[in-house]
Parts: C-alpha cells; sequence; structure tokens
C-alpha cells in the first residue's frame, strides 16, 4: 500500500508564505513524477506544479515566479514554496505521484488534501 501525506496548509495574509510538504510513504519501488494541484470552491481541480524524477519542473501560468515545486534527494518528499500569495490562491491542495510498487504496478496516488485560505 501507498500513503501521500501532506502538511503546511493554513491561513495566511495575502502577500505571505507557506510552504506544503507530501512525503509518500510505503511498498514504493519508483516515484515517477510528483506534483501539487489545487481545487477552490465550486471551481474544477487544477494542476499547481509538477517535477519530474530527474526534476524537471511545469507550473500554472498563475503561480509561475511565485511558486516553487522541489523534491528531496530520496525522491520521496515534495514541497511546494509558495510566496506573495493572493487570496485567488485559496484552495484545497492535494499532492499527486506517479508511482510504481514493489509489485511494479504503476498508479496515479493522491493525497487527502491540505486547506490553504489567505485572507486580504
Amino acid at each position: 500500500q501507498v500513503q501521500l501525506v501532506e502538511s503546511g496548509g493554513g491561513l495566511v495574509q495575502a502577500g505571505g508564505s507557506l510552504r506544503l510538504s507530501c512525503v509518500a510513504a510505503g511498498s514504493i519501488f519508483a516515484i515517477n513524477a510528483m506534483g501539487w494541484y489545487r481545487q477552490a470552491p465550486g471551481k474544477w481541480r487544477e494542476l499547481v506544479a509538477q517535477i519530474t524524477s530527474s526534476g524537471f519542473t511545469n507550473y500554472a501560468d498563475a503561480v509561475k515566479g511565485r511558486f516553487t515545486i522541489s523534491r528531496d534527494n530520496a525522491k520521496t518528499t515534495v514541497y511546494l514554496q509558495m510566496n506573495s500569495l493572493k487570496p485567488e490562491d485559496t484552495a484545497v491542495y492535494y499532492c499527486n505521484a506517479d508511482i510504481a510498487t514493489m509489485t511494479l504496478q504503476e498508479s496515479d496516488y493522491w493525497g487527502q488534501g491540505t486547506e490553504v485560505i489567505v485572507s486580504s
């Protein structure tokens, strides 16, 4: 079994910063791309940022220059540093990872979500 556990959400004023973390644990053989998605009330879930196992990154236009995605050396933890936060960044943020288990089954996994609220 594989789990993604997120932390770091909370309430912050506009212009502030937060750092989200997501740890992958379980029967993992390899982790390919990891990323962060968000879903605001009444909206579809959208990609925020993604990082491949080789370190290639991809960002949504709305967060370019403000958010930074990174992974630790063991590549089992992904971070999202969010600076210059805006009220429109308010959403539930979900960690996502493409993981191959020890039985060599590859699937898409999701965390439980962590809420970010940016007050104006």
